[in-house]
């Protein structure tokens, strides 16, 4: 690291956050845990100093933490790696319709956290906020622009859409590749940096069902995301 990343652990259970402080810190990292998601606040709005990534636990006390993760998307970009009890379905997939960029289901090995960790701030910094040198201002499809400065989509309309980490990746990876049919695996080793594909892992299809919805594609007949079936999908 060029420089220590700072990350915020919000999680109400104490045992976990002093375990995951000390450890962290130990990779490096500068390490912040705190017991609910009011400390959010004073950190993303101003004059507070946001952190590099926010470990946010799905089950806190008071204002749950799908409800700070909806809070942190109006506000943010900021890498969100969720914290779900015992890898149930429905809280992974709450999860990432709300925003977050990964999730880790409890119990988890410290050192697994860490690998999500450099995986989410890998990926994010590979699409940073501001364009690169030779990256374009903004990328037009159809009727659609992406303005890749403030990672936002101009609706036909001229509406502003704003877009989570993970879907402005997605939908780069897309217009990198058109009428290229991508494999389910080759997209999730792209979103995710390693191989989540199994019957019962739908991420991929939920952050597609997002984009879709920004995109206004209809997902019953879509006209930009096409789903090939038993291969993936075709923008």
């Amino acid at each position: 690291m060029a420089r220590s990343d700072h990350i915020l652990i919000v999680d109400d259970d104490q045992e976990i956050g002093d375990l995951l402080r000390e450890y962290l810190a130990r990779q490096g990292y500068r390490v912040t845990a705190v017991p609910d998601g009011s400390y959010l606040e004073t950190a993303f709005e101003p004059p507070g100093t946001p952190p590099d990534l926010v470990v946010l636990d799905l089950m806190l006390p008071g204002t749950d933490g799908l409800a700070w993760c909806r809070w942190l998307r109006q506000r943010s970009r900021v890498p969100i790696l969720m914290l779900t009890a015992r890898g149930a379905d429905i809280d992974r997939i709450a999860g990432l319709e709300t925003g977050a960029d990964d999730y880790l289901p409890k119990p988890f090995n410290p050192a697994e956290l860490v690998a999500r960790i450099k995986s989410v701030l890998r990926r994010t910094r590979a699409f940073p906020d501001g364009p690169e040198p030779d990256d374009p201002h903004e990328l037009r499809f159809g009727t659609w622009q992406l303005l890749t400065g403030s990672r936002e989509l101009i609706a036909p309309n001229g509406v502003r859409i704003a877009l989570s980490g993970a879907e402005y990746r997605l939908l780069r990876i897309f217009l990198s590749h058109p009428q290229t049919v991508l494999q389910r695996e080759i997209l999730i080793e792209m979103l995710w940096g390693r191989n989540r594909n199994s019957p019962a892992d739908r991420s991929l299809d939920i952050q597609v069902s997002r984009l879709r919805h920004r995109l206004r594609d209809d997902g019953r007949e879509p006209a930009l995301i096409r789903t090939i079936r038993g291969q993936g999908y075709l923008f």
